[in-house]
């Protein structure tokens, strides 16, 4: 029986690195520093969701219906995975922030555009955001 290699050291909970392979064949042995796959550090959990939200292609919608669990609970489980997998998540703040900036930026180009402002202020205003 062979089991799941763990991701995290049980003592101080810091990313474990494989050092060593074996082939079960020909016991050839390779010893280094290796780079793990980053989806087998992650919990069965998250890698169930993963398989799921992947045959739902992505769907939030199907993913709900297939795990029977509410849209919130599908972004925070994606966010869970994608906090796993070593990511930023940004938050609701830094969303809106970003959008604001944006709508900003595309009313600037609008207006210069309509000739309201001219291309100096539009490229001062745009330096500002």
């Amino acid at each position: 029986m062979k089991y799941k290699a763990p991701g995290k050291c049980p003592v101080c909970g810091e990313k474990l690195s494989i050092t060593k392979l074996n082939c079960p064949k020909c016991t050839t042995t390779i010893e280094g520093d290796f780079h793990p796959c980053e989806f087998c550090r992650l919990p069965d959990d998250d890698l169930e969701f993963i398989k799921v939200f992947i045959k739902c292609r992505g769907n939030i919608k199907d993913v709900e219906k297939e795990l029977g669990i509410s849209y919130p609970t599908v972004r925070g489980k994606l966010d869970t995975v994608i906090k796993g997998l070593g990511y930023e998540v940004p938050s609701k703040e830094l969303i809106k922030e970003k959008a604001a900036i944006t709508a900003t930026r595309n009313e600037i180009l609008d207006q210069l555009s309509k000739g309201e402002i001219s291309s100096k202020e539009a490229t001062e205003r745009l330096k500002n955001l």
